[in-house]
């Protein structure tokens, strides 16, 4: 729309017709605007509001990307992409990368502890450590990305996350020191620091999910059998 403003029209028509151009002409652009926003905000909604769906996908595309890239080289825009969302929709699910991570551990490490209260204690220290072997190897060979971020990505954590997750590990820890203890008091066991020998042994059983292939040359059974017995003997609960 132009408007010519000659020099017979008066200059108050003029002006007039010119101020009506340029309401005419703000008012079209704060309708574009408008529509703009309005189709962004529906996308965002749209592509990321089946919240029961996609609130798991984004924890389990973070977690993937987490444990190969590492969390300092993903980004929340990479994580958007993978999982199919705008990058703001993110924000329906987790305020930022940290509060990702960290929610990520904390289930992982609250998930633990549950399911090994679920297994049941044998009073028999033997068994009771049979059984925490058994129950360490299969929960983490099961849960690889998970144990990775949960151990490689201690250092990504603000402080106060830190020391949440690192409580809920020593409670992890402390649950394999009672046995050990218990075993020791009934004379089945003969470590000299049970603390030592706790921290060994989870490092221990820990690393099978780092070199554990299916198709190798030993199934996860033969190999958590070679390993209960590898810990009953570091424990000297197996002597000739």
């Amino acid at each position: 729309m132009m408007i010519d403003c000659d020099v017979t029209a008066s200059a108050q028509a003029c002006n007039g017709s010119t101020a009506f151009l340029g309401y005419f002409t703000r008012i079209s652009q704060g309708v574009l605007f408008e529509h703009m926003f309005s189709y962004d905000m529906f996308m965002a909604r749209t592509t990321g509001s089946h919240s029961q769906t996609t609130g798991p996908r984004v924890r389990a595309v973070a977690e993937a990307l987490f444990a190969k890239h590492g969390f300092a080289a993903v980004s929340m825009r990479q994580i958007a992409a993978e999982v199919g969302v705008q990058a703001g929709a993110l924000y329906n699910y987790t305020p930022d990368k940290q509060s990702l991570l960290f929610s990520m551990m904390h289930d992982h490490m609250v998930e633990l502890i549950a399911a090994w209260d679920g297994v049941g204690v044998s009073d028999d220290p033997i068994h009771a450590m049979s059984d925490f072997t058994r129950f360490h190897i299969d929960y983490h060979l099961a849960r690889r990305d998970a144990v990775f971020i949960a151990y490689m990505e201690l250092r990504n954590l603000s402080t106060e996350n830190f020391r949440i997750i690192e409580d809920l590990r020593k409670s992890y820890e402390t649950r394999l020191e009672r046995i050990i203890e218990h075993g020791v008091d009934r004379g089945v066991f003969d470590v000299p620091d049970s603390r030592i020998a706790t921290l060994a042994i989870i490092g221990m059983l820990t690393e099978v999910t780092t070199w554990f292939r299916h198709g190798g040359r030993l199934d996860a059974d033969a190999v958590t059998d070679l390993y209960t017995t590898l810990v009953l003997r570091a424990l000297n609960a197996l002597r000739d």
